[in-house]
């Protein structure tokens, strides 16, 4: 049975996205391989599963079935966003207009929500208003700047600039010894979550090294998952705090050292610039460890 859907929605989405929301029962694996077998095609043509579907695109599935393509009852949890949560994420708001807002993402909470997760960003910003979105991710121990658009249209604009590379992003961490160079590039092949290779490139710069303990900026021109933590092990200078690739340090029990320290990036022909101060955990260790702390005005980002 050929079934023709004619796409009304007036904003663009990935043609997987659009089928799951159709039919929720369908996995990426089974979209993807019917896509391959030209099962699934877009305006009468081969496709891929990023592609975008348009306004007026028609969608034609040429081996529908009811018993392939169904429905199935998503039970979804009742997420309650306490006061104290909502408090603290107003507090962390660095920027906003009617537009954007900028937030100073705190540690121990997820970005995103997931089958272990009970609070994330995702969910308090929802709460706030319902067109509020993420543009960009931050692993949960991670802290710093994270961007979110308060309407599809900022969405789309901030999905493209970091798609095109035009936000530039600096992290600061702290770090196990120190790596050969001052200051370089590094070009590491990463596999991602379903084992395949993708390549990475950061720059980084060497800020003071004191007690076997090394600052480090970070300004990755790729954004692969833990890229900045593979990075480090890969220099020999694995992060402070990193349970994963630094399990073994005698400082893995301190909480992750890594923080997403500015965003620059250009709106509306002006050239901005946030900037999120190291969090209280960062200033402690500095402070416990005799190490010296890096003022603001002391790192060059125009530097790399």
């Amino acid at each position: 049975m050929i079934k023709n859907i004619k796409i009304k929605e007036n904003y663009e989405v990935r043609l997987d996205k659009y089928l799951k929301n159709l039919y929720t029962s369908l996995t990426q694996s089974f979209i993807e391989k019917n896509i391959r077998k030209k099962n699934i095609l877009i305006n009468n043509r081969r496709t891929t599963s990023n592609y975008l579907v348009k306004f007026n695109d028609n969608l034609s599935i040429l081996n529908f079935h009811d018993q392939l393509y169904k429905n199935r009852i998503i039970y979804k949890k009742n997420i309650k966003i306490s006061k104290k949560d909502l408090i603290k994420f107003n507090k962390s708001i660095i920027f906003q207009n009617n537009d954007f807002l900028v937030l100073n993402k705190w540690d121990e909470i997820a970005t995103q929500g997931g089958s272990k997760i009970n609070i994330s960003i995702d969910h308090i910003i929802k709460t706030i208003n319902s067109n509020y979105r993420l543009v960009h991710r931050l692993d949960k121990q991670t802290t710093g700047l994270l961007l979110i658009a308060k309407n599809l249209k900022y969405a789309k604009y901030f999905s493209t600039l970091f798609k095109k590379k035009y936000i530039k992003k600096f992290y600061i961490a702290l770090c196990e010894g120190a790596p050969k160079n001052k200051m370089s590039q590094v070009n590491l092949i990463i596999k991602n979550k379903k084992l395949k290779t993708e390549n990475s490139i950061t720059n980084y710069k060497l800020l003071n090294t004191k007690n076997g303990i090394s600052q480090l900026l970070y300004n990755p021109k790729t954004g692969k998952t833990h890229q900045l933590r593979i990075v480090s092990k890969n220099l020999g200078c694995p992060i402070i705090g990193d349970k994963k690739y630094n399990a073994l340090s005698k400082l893995r029990k301190e909480k992750l050292m890594l923080h997403a320290y500015s965003l620059k990036f250009s709106i509306n022909n002006k050239l901005v610039e946030y900037v999120a101060d190291l969090p209280d955990h960062f200033i402690t260790f500095i402070k416990e460890n005799n190490l010296t702390l890096i003022k603001n005005s002391q790192i060059y980002l125009d530097s790399f």
